[in-house]
């Protein structure tokens, strides 16, 4: 894999903070028109807030619940060519409180895709190994396959029902294996299901009966691009001089969570920007509702990856294994492939 494909990082991930304003807020400076949002009130306790551009403005799902899709009138109304337009909902832009956005630049509104047994729309960025998915779950026929539209195996896949009664969202990660799938709104370790039997360069495998018949389901799909993001795992050693995870680039954004273990541990988002110096100690929860938490919890993000300085037990519980997407914050070299470290 060239460099030369991605120029910047931040052509296709990007994250952003802001104040509410109580108000539509047109907010600029993330870079690309952005194709999946995902915000969370720092200072407060409302869910998570995501939408995407397949299913539309004001569609909130929340990573902290198992509800299907919300419509929020005064949500995210808009994805514009540098940003994202807010209205008044307190869950994305209430008045004096703060606010983060991770973005994802796919492949805008989405195309229909028949590579699977279903069919599905998609929306694919195959440069940054990204895409949305949409289906309906059939009553029969399992196992099924999805077309993804990434022209490369996934190695991480969360999936959501949109319609439909309540359901837990299903996490396949490549480090837990096929058969084997987490929750994002809770903090069980991986169990065992067909949420995910199989991935192709074209397709994932899946079975009708991990989810109720007829419903309607979105997919976050995420291939590994060399330079750009990681998707692994780290073994957990239960010290302030704590475990190192090798990306290859400078992180700009790690989501992990221990899979394997004694008890169950929440998911963690940390990011550069929230703090933006290290040790970077402000975690957000994806399973919890909970406000930014700027305890102790320490991880340093270095230029070939990221370094845990606790010992807690939602990062670095000795022997157990944590897996991890990450997102790289330098920008990328063309010529030499080589990626550039400095901040």
């Amino acid at each position: 894999m060239a460099y030369t494909t991605i120029n910047k990082s931040t052509d296709y991930f990007n994250t952003k903070t802001w104040t509410g304003t109580g108000s539509s807020n047109a907010l600029t400076g993330v870079g690309f028109q952005p194709d999946w949002t995902w915000i969370k009130q720092r200072g407060g306790t409302t869910d998570h807030h995501l939408y995407d551009a397949i299913r539309g403005v004001t569609k909130a799902l929340a990573s902290n619940t198992n509800e299907a899709e919300n419509t929020k009138a005064t949500g995210l109304t808009a994805f514009g060519s540098d940003g994202f337009t807010l209205g008044a909902d307190s869950g994305v832009n209430g008045s004096s409180n703060t606010y983060v956005g991770w973005n994802w630049k796919a492949g805008g509104a989405g195309s229909s895709n028949t590579d699977g047994s279903v069919t599905s729309t998609v929306s694919a960025n195959t440069t940054s190994g990204f895409s949305i998915v949409k289906y309906t779950n059939p009553s029969s026929g399992s196992p099924f396959t999805v077309g993804h539209g990434l022209g490369a195996a996934p190695k991480m896949i969360m999936i959501k029902n949109i319609t439909g009664s309540t359901q837990n969202w299903g996490v396949y990660h490549v480090a837990s294996g096929f058969g084997k799938y987490l929750q994002l709104n809770t903090t069980i370790d991986e169990a065992t299901a067909n949420l995910v039997t199989a991935t192709s360069n074209t397709t994932f495998s899946t079975y009708y009966d991990h989810h109720t018949a007829g419903v309607d389901l979105i997919a976050y799909c995420f291939a590994e691009i060399k330079g750009f993001s990681k998707i692994g795992f780290y073994r957990g050693n239960g010290n302030a001089d704590g475990a190192f995870a090798y990306t290859g680039f400078k992180p700009a954004f790690v989501l992990f969570k221990e899979y394997t273990g004694a008890g169950d541990a929440n998911w963690v988002i940390q990011d550069s920007k929230r703090v933006g110096f290290n040790p970077n100690n402000n975690r957000i929860y994806p399973n919890d509702s909970a406000a930014e938490n700027t305890s102790s919890f320490r991880i340093d993000m270095l230029s070939n990856g990221f370094k845990l300085r606790s010992s807690d037990g939602d990062a670095n519980e000795n022997g157990n294994n944590f897996l991890y997407l990450a997102f790289a914050e330098a920008p990328l070299v063309g010529s030499n492939n080589v990626p550039c470290t400095a901040r």
